[in-house]
């Protein structure tokens, strides 16, 4: 079922590489605009997988078909145009029903394919880690599991007996189900396992006394580039969707010499399909857990605006939307509209226009994460009683001492930076008010 190599590969010499028609969807609830915007969005996921695009069209569907998504007059003049462009495989830009795919198949006799499984695919193929590997099988086997059925051409019984002491057997199909199911069951108790480790490290990072950032944003906005240019972190970056999946944390070293830890993490995307929300949530904590983010945008990209609500859409399902924010809007070298370049920055006048080639706006970026990093940051005189050796223990764990001594009488006396969960605690032994960072 997926996209696999014998999809792209030529089916007749002179043919040339198969090439697909990419169908955009216009329902009620979306413009004409707005479908051709998803449309141009699939045309780049499509190309991340190296399939060349002969053709595309945007179909308006008032009521959704039980056979074929859109109505059956429509699927043959879809499958008449892709023809005729020479494509051999239909790509839909919306989430198609496995009976729905396997009767535009029978239809058109072509391959069909649906949003979601283009970006399995991509995922599949950028998986690096164990994690991220084991979190895109479990989405795929999901994924493909309701669509068993029509898979097989060979549906004959897998096992019987003699006549009258067992049943007829049960078909291939059954069989595979029964496989795929157990394979979901073990995918999910080896994630347990990599999940609690992956708890275990947050844990040693969350003890540190040092910073977290968590850069977010739209696919392609320039996050692993802008990670590398600020800590030679040397993450994979290319002008391609979904280029790195796995977060990476490296050490910022700011300008007033106070330490932040950076984590680059997966892109966001619209119409993400649920199942990978679900698969990669661990994934996507870092946001969750970081002191504060910071959102990249493109704004090169016509679409920088929409990109924008769909991060924040998606910070909001995983419950992070509460959190500080930074916002950067990267490529300033490839917009060259002074209009629009002069719209956004009147509409975000907090924001830091950067470049991650030219590195132009890089002083105010590190002034910006250095204001952020001292908002965390409380610096109390404490005076520690002896009989309190939790506390002193604590400190030494999850606050960073700039000075410390044992007084006559036994108290431990320190001017510490405490994290802000534990302000209140550590307020109770503090012998003057807060100092400004």
């Amino acid at each position: 079922m997926a996209i696999d190599d014998e999809t792209l590969k030529t089916e007749t010499a002179g043919e040339g590489r198969a090439s697909a028609f990419l169908i955009g969807i216009q329902d009620a609830d979306s413009s004409h605009a707005s479908a051709l915007e998803y449309l141009a969005e699939l045309g780049e996921l499509v190309n991340t997988l190296g399939i060349p695009v002969a053709g595309e069209k945007a179909v308006s569907v008032r009521q959704v078909n039980p056979k074929f998504y859109v109505g059956s007059g429509k699927i043959r003049e879809l499958k008449a145009e892709a023809l005729s462009l020479g494509a051999s495989i239909l790509i839909f830009d919306c989430e198609l029903g496995p009976s729905q795919q396997r009767n535009i198949e029978k239809e058109c006799s072509m391959k069909v394919f649906d949003r979601q499984e283009v970006i399995l695919d991509i995922f599949a193929e950028r998986a690096r880690t164990r994690e991220a590997v084991l979190q895109v099988e479990l989405a795929r086997n999901r994924y493909y599991l309701p669509r068993l059925t029509g898979a097989w051409s060979h549906l004959s019984r897998q096992r019987g007996g003699a006549l009258g002491t067992r049943g007829e057997g049960e078909k291939q199909i059954e069989y595979d189900r029964r496989m795929v199911k157990r394979r979901i069951s073990a995918l999910e108790e080896e994630l347990k396992l990599v999940r609690r480790q992956r708890a275990t490290q947050r844990k040693g990072r969350l003890r540190n006394p040092v910073c977290n950032c968590a850069i977010i944003g739209y696919t392609n906005a320039g996050k692993s580039s802008l990670l590398n240019a600020l800590t030679n972190a040397g993450v994979l970056a290319e002008n391609k969707l979904f280029a790195t999946l796995d977060p990476t944390t490296r050490r910022l070293v700011l300008p007033d010499r106070r330490e932040l830890l950076l984590t680059d993490t997966v892109g966001f995307v619209r119409k993400l399909p649920h199942s990978l929300v679900e698969a990669f949530k661990s994934t996507l904590e870092e946001a969750v857990i970081a002191d504060f983010l910071l959102l990249v945008l493109d704004i090169s990209s016509p679409h920088m605006e929409s990109h924008w609500e769909t991060t924040l859409s998606v910070l909001s399902e995983l419950g992070a939307s509460d959190k500080r924010m930074l916002v950067v809007f990267n490529k300033c070298d490839l917009q060259k509209d002074p209009v629009a370049l002069a719209r956004i920055r009147s509409i975000a006048r907090d924001g830091i226009f950067i470049s991650c080639v030219t590195k132009e706006g890089f002083p105010e970026l590190l002034d910006a994460l250095s204001s952020f990093s001292r908002g965390q940051s409380c610096i109390l005189e404490l005076e520690i009683p002896p009989s309190r050796s939790d506390i002193i223990a604590l400190l030494h764990s999850r606050g960073r001492i700039f000075e410390s001594s044992w007084s006559e009488s036994g108290h431990f006396e320190a001017v510490a930076d405490v994290p802000p969960e534990c302000r209140e605690l550590f307020s109770r032994f503090a012998r003057r008010a807060p100092r400004e960072p």
